[in-house]
């Protein structure tokens, strides 16, 4: 749910943004082709980042990875969480 709050509240902004999982359970997975499709990428936890450079090693090569440190334990949209990644995420 985090990830897809965040993707909520910047397409609401106008950026242009995606949200997967790297749980293989996840409703939209992980794929190279979203890790070379980003200019810029967040991650909730750094065991999301470690995948990314693990699996995912050869699309990730010189991407811009951020760790927001969020733990997985809100509701989509809840409150807390949207003022947690508005206070953690600076677009440019």
């Amino acid at each position: 749910m985090r990830s897809c709050t965040a993707e909520t509240i910047y397409a609401a902004k106008g950026y242009s943004v995606k949200s997967a999982g790297t749980e293989t359970t996840a409703i939209v997975p992980l794929s190279n082709e979203n890790i070379l499709w980003a200019d810029l990428i967040f991650v909730m936890e750094e065991k999301h980042k470690v995948i990314i450079n693990t699996i995912f090693c050869d699309s990730a090569v010189n991407k811009n990875i951020n760790r927001l440190d969020i733990p997985d334990n809100y509701y989509y949209m809840e409150q807390e969480l949207v003022e947690l990644i508005k206070e953690r995420v600076n677009p440019t």
